[in-house]
C-alpha cells in the first residue's frame, strides 16, 4: 500500500487498533518509508523547515486540477519525523489553499495523541511543519 492509498481517517482508525505507543511509533515510521524520495535539487536551505530538531525539507507544488490544489513533498533525516511528514501530507496534500487554511491540524493531531507522546522538541517541530504548510497555502491564496 502506498501513501496515496491512505487517508488521515485510515491512520486514525489504525491508531485506535494498535495497543501501545511502541506499535504506533513503528506504524508512523512505516508511513515515513512510504514517502517518495525528493529530487536532489530540493535539498536546499530555502526548503528547510526552521524549528525542527531534525533536518526537514518541505516543498509545495501546485496541481492545476479542478479545483486547483496544493500538494507537498518532503523528507527528513529522522525516521519518526518522516512519518510525521507523511501524516501531515495525508491531512493537507491535494487540497485547495482555502481548505488548508481552515483545517484544524491541532485537533486532528490531538485525535492521534501525538502531542502527548512526542518530546516537546518534536512537537514544536511538528507544528513548525504545520506552520510552513500554512505559509505555502497563504501565499497561494494571495496569488489567486
Amino acid at each position: 500500500m502506498t501513501l496515496s492509498d491512505l487517508t488521515i481517517e485510515h491512520v486514525i482508525e489504525t491508531f485506535e487498533l494498535l495497543d501501545d505507543w511502541e506499535e504506533r511509533y513503528r506504524y508512523i515510521i512505516d508511513l515515513g518509508r512510504k514517502l517518495p524520495k525528493l529530487p536532489e535539487h530540493a535539498y536546499r536551505e530555502e526548503n528547510k523547515v526552521r524549528g525542527c530538531v531534525s533536518q526537514v525539507w518541505l516543498i509545495c507544488e501546485y496541481d492545476e486540477n479542478i479545483p486547483p490544489a496544493l500538494s507537498f513533498k518532503g523528507d527528513s533525516d529522522a525516521h519518526i519525523v518522516k512519518g510525521l511528514i507523511a501524516i501531515l501530507f495525508l491531512i493537507f496534500s491535494g487540497r485547495r489553499a482555502e481548505d488548508i487554511l481552515t483545517t484544524d491540524a491541532r485537533a486532528i493531531l490531538d485525535q492521534l495523541g501525538l502531542a502527548n507522546h512526542l518530546s516537546p522538541l518534536r512537537t514544536n517541530g511538528l507544528f513548525s511543519m504545520v506552520k510552513r504548510i500554512g505559509h505555502f497555502a497563504r501565499n497561494e491564496s494571495a496569488a489567486a
